[in-house]
């Protein structure tokens, strides 16, 4: 299944049905009078956010969304059927913006279930018989029913994750993310790997929580260079960052500062979020020289280090030692299960 995170779509609510303009014709009924019923309304637009989605794909091939109008009321006080709601079904995180210069946010999805209206549907006209009065006994006027609402929006989906790997490309992220989750994702010895970003659940010491990883960052991604900044918006909602340094590297200093740098470009307050810095690779230094490293990240202002090895799993349990105590008493992951939750499933 390919991945795309954002996506614009046309949608339109139903309008409401016309009224009837209809008068009685039994045979032995004199002035018999109007019996026109009102017209049904139009369908909703309802977007909600499911479980199973982590791509917006689908809405490449489908772009225009329009709900079904209401019904023509009728003769002998026959009121049209309403039109029936559409609802689309979009990944939890899917955010709606709308389409102007600022793409102003106009709804977040961020919960499995969560149902918005976006759009109403146009009210049903009224039909000639709720015209009459004691000096208007045959009224043929109608509404034609209300118009519906109509835009175009974008979709855009934030991955909820609750930890996410960030690091220059080969620093090791799909090796760790591996490691700890069930998660195949790509490993090679090149340069961006990672071409789309990748979800995986991690289970440590009785707990699970969602761990995120993202295309690799360069120097000048804020300005599109390489995949670009573009991914991060799938780390907004992180509770820690775990940023992951290849120990051997050039300059693990430069590629922790170059990292940094496009935190802070690209705003959103990803530079303020607790960060743990994984020195990865150790299988492949001694640690002498890991020690040596660990120190001048220390004096370059890095805090939390922790040197690692991903491809064996060394030290990697202090790394998830730390996530869980910065995670609330329940992740995202449990919190969505709810079993434990009031209400939730019992076998009884």
């Amino acid at each position: 299944m390919h991945f795309l995170d954002q996506a614009k779509i046309y949608v339109r609510s139903g309008a409401g049905g016309p009224g009837a303009v209809s008068f009685r014709r039994e045979k032995y009924i004199e002035y018999g009078g109007p019996d026109g019923g009102n017209g049904g309304k139009g369908g909703d637009i309802i977007f909600e956010a499911v479980a199973g989605l982590n791509t917006l794909i689908d809405f490449r091939y489908t772009q225009h969304f329009k709900a079904p109008r209401g019904t023509p009321g009728a003769g002998r006080d026959r009121y049209g059927a309403g039109g029936e709601d559409l609802v689309i079904k979009v990944p939890v995180g899917t955010q709606i913006l709308a389409d102007d210069d600022e793409r102003t946010l106009l709804a977040d999805l961020t919960q499995v279930g969560q149902r918005i209206t976006f759009l109403k549907g146009g009210m049903g006209g009224r039909g000639n018989a709720s015209y009459k009065t004691s000096t208007n006994r045959a009224p043929r006027q109608h509404q034609p029913g209300e118009d519906g609402e109509e835009m175009w929006v974008w979709l855009r989906l934030k991955l909820l994750a609750d930890a996410g790997l960030v690091g220059l490309p080969n620093a090791g992220k799909s090796t760790f993310i591996n490691q700890v989750t069930n998660t195949k994702a790509k490993v090679g010895a090149y340069a961006f790997t990672t071409t789309r970003p990748q979800l995986g659940v991690v289970s440590h010491k009785g707990r699970e929580f969602v761990l995120a990883d993202i295309p690799g960052l360069i120097a000048g991604a804020a300005e599109g260079a390489g995949i670009g900044d573009r991914f991060l918006g799938h780390i907004e909602r992180c509770r820690i960052l775990i940023h992951l340094i290849d120990a051997t590297g050039d300059d693990p200093v430069e590629a922790w500062h170059t990292v940094c740098d496009e935190l802070a470009a690209y705003g959103a307050g990803l530079d303020q979020k607790p960060q743990i810095v994984a020195l990865n690779k150790g299988d492949l230094l001694d640690e002498e020289l890991m020690a040596d490293i660990a120190q001048q990240l220390e004096a370059a202002g890095a805090k939390e280090i922790i040197p690692i090895s991903g491809a064996t799993g060394e030290c990697v349990d202090k790394v998830l030692d730390r996530v869980i105590a910065e995670l609330p008493e329940k992740s995202s992951v449990e919190t969505s299960r709810g079993d434990d939750e009031e209400g939730g499933w019992s076998p009884i």
